[in-house]
Order: structure tokens, then C-alpha cells, then sequence
């Protein structure tokens, strides 16, 4: 009985019945558990040695890292307990996100070629190559992409709308200062970008039809909206069908400074974030990765989301 209330005690706990819930989906790590639940270290693998002690979980070692499983080796549970659980679950709102959360961190699992070439990026340019560079590297996936019609939104003076230009059928570039709007127009005009176009508007309500554009594309832009929900929407609204949605922004951070250095309303977003954004918006197939790291401090990171209307 002393048992059986113990395991019953150790199930009242929100955080417990969550780490749970996951676990019977999936063996996860301590690492994949603190970015589902956006909770520390020491917090998870408390949890976790009373969930062991009550052999509600087990572990294994897999080279550095410990994978923990629900249940354990020597019997199944009692199936009342799984009811109860389940019961537990349902009065828990979080579940929903974690749930999705877990398919994100699964995702990231099994994404062994991102994680190659994250590798391949931290030493391209470390040895000297002549004729080798990053510049290089851009111009000709530039000439690779297909002829089409681009939307940069919040595109600010426009470096990356001209490189753009090179290779689009067309590009639109939305910005809500006037300063940088006349200056992105000058540029290009001295340029000879006769297919690149300044538009002053805000990202929540660009100036562009509906159904228009091949690729919509926000590079640190999202950080700076006033609702990026909207600003996703509105990246729907103009986008072609079967048109795509391309998002370059921070991950999320605790650098308070950036509100005052870099006038960012956001301190960067979630992988979750992002996908509730686009699934909420109406984008379909997303993708979405940490594709750059700073090594100084305060160590932002990048991530790259893509998807289809």
C-alpha cells in the first residue's frame, strides 16, 4: 500500500506527469526533456530520480549521454495507474504543446546531415584555400535558384533584396522607414537592379496583392514586428499557391539589452513559436533548424524556418 501511495503522491506534480506523458512516447535525454519543457537541468533530473526510484522510469547510457524510457525492465505497470496518469494529463494544458514540442526535438534527431554540416561549417575557412570563400560559395547558389518573383519583408536597406535581384524574375522589398526605403531605391538605381522594387509598408500589412509572390522571406525581421503572428499571415496572404515562406531569426534569449541596442521588441522566438506561427497562419510542411551559433558572447543563435503554402 506504502508503494502504491507513493506512486500516486509522485503523479499530483504537474512537471512529473509531463515527463511522463513524453516518455511513453519516446526515450528522450535530460538535454531533449530541458528543450521540450524549457525547464534546467537539476530541475528535470530531480524529477527524474524519484520517478526512477519509483520505477515509473528507467535509464540507459548512450555515449555521453543518459536516454531515459517510461517503465521499467522487471514488469509492466499497472494498468489502473495508466489511467490515472492519462486522467492527470488531461487537466494539464501544457501536454498539447510538449506534445508538438517532442516532434521538433525528434526532428532535430534525426537531422544527422544538418549536424554534418554545421561541422563543415565551423571549418570552412579556418585553412586557407585560395579562391575559397563564403562570397563565393553565395554567388553560386545565387545562380542556382530559379527565376521568381520574391517578396523581403522588412528588408531594411536591402543587402540581401540585391543579392536577390542578381537571379529573381522580381523583388519586392517592404520596409517602414522612409530613410531606408529612399536609400535601398537609390542603390539600386545606380546599380542597374531594374527588377528590384521599394515598397514603404509595415510587415504586418505589406503593400502587395494577394496570391503574388513565389517566396516570402523575413531576415531578422520577425524580431521586430509588433504582432509577428500577423506578419505571418499576411506572408500567406500574398504568397502563390505552392508558394514558400523562408524565416532567418533569433532563437529565443535572454539578452535584455537587445531591446535598447537593436530596437528588438522580441528577444527571438522558440522553435515552437515559429511552427505555431505557420501552422497557424495556414503554411504547411515546415521546417525548421538552428543553423548558426555565435561563439561570443551573448552567444545568439539562428534559426531557419521554411515553408509551403
Amino acid at each position: 500500500m506504502a508503494s502504491t501511495l507513493k506512486t500516486l503522491k509522485l503523479i499530483t506534480d504537474p512537471t512529473r506527469v509531463r515527463i511522463l506523458q513524453l516518455l511513453r512516447r519516446e526515450n528522450l535525454s535530460v538535454l531533449e526533456l530541458q528543450e521540450i519543457l524549457g525547464m534546467g537541468q537539476s530541475r528535470i533530473s530531480t524529477h527524474l530520480s524519484g520517478l526512477k526510484q519509483a520505477k515509473l522510469v528507467s535509464d540507459r547510457r548512450s555515449g555521453k549521454h543518459i536516454i531515459y524510457g517510461f517503465g521499467d525492465d522487471r514488469g509492466e505497470l499497472d494498468p489502473r495507474l495508466l489511467q490515472t496518469l492519462d486522467l492527470a494529463a488531461a487537466d494539464i494544458e501544457e501536454i498539447t504543446d510538449d506534445i508538438a514540442a517532442l516532434a521538433l526535438a525528434l526532428n532535430k534527431r534525426r537531422d544527422t546531415a544538418r549536424a554534418y554540416f554545421d561541422s563543415l561549417a565551423g571549418k570552412f575557412g579556418k585553412t586557407y584555400v585560395p579562391g575559397r570563400s563564403w562570397k563565393a560559395l553565395a554567388e553560386t547558389l545565387l545562380k542556382l535558384m530559379p527565376p521568381m518573383v520574391i517578396a523581403d519583408l522588412g528588408a531594411g536597406e536591402g543587402t540581401f533584396s540585391q543579392l536577390l535581384a542578381q537571379r529573381a524574375e522580381k523583388v519586392i522589398a517592404v520596409d517602414n522607414s522612409e530613410k531606408m526605403v529612399a536609400y535601398g531605391s537609390d542603390v539600386a538605381k545606380e546599380n542597374g537592379f531594374t527588377n528590384l522594387e521599394y515598397r514603404l509598408g509595415e510587415i504586418e500589412a505589406p503593400p502587395i496583392d494577394d496570391n503574388s509572390v513565389d517566396l516570402v522571406l523575413f531576415s531578422q525581421a520577425l524580431h521586430h514586428a509588433e504582432d509577428p503572428a500577423k506578419a505571418i499571415q499576411e506572408a500567406h496572404r500574398i504568397a502563390k499557391p505552392g508558394g514558400r515562406i523562408v524565416i532567418l531569426d533569433l532563437l529565443k534569449h535572454q539578452f535584455e539589452d537587445a531591446r535598447e541596442l537593436y530596437a528588438d521588441l522580441w528577444l527571438g522566438f522558440s522553435e515552437l513559436d515559429i511552427t505555431r506561427f505557420l501552422k497557424g497562419a495556414g503554411f504547411d510542411e515546415v521546417e525548421i533548424s538552428v543553423v548558426d551559433r555565435e561563439t561570443e558572447s551573448p552567444h545568439f543563435q539562428t534559426l531557419m524556418a521554411i515553408a509551403t503554402k
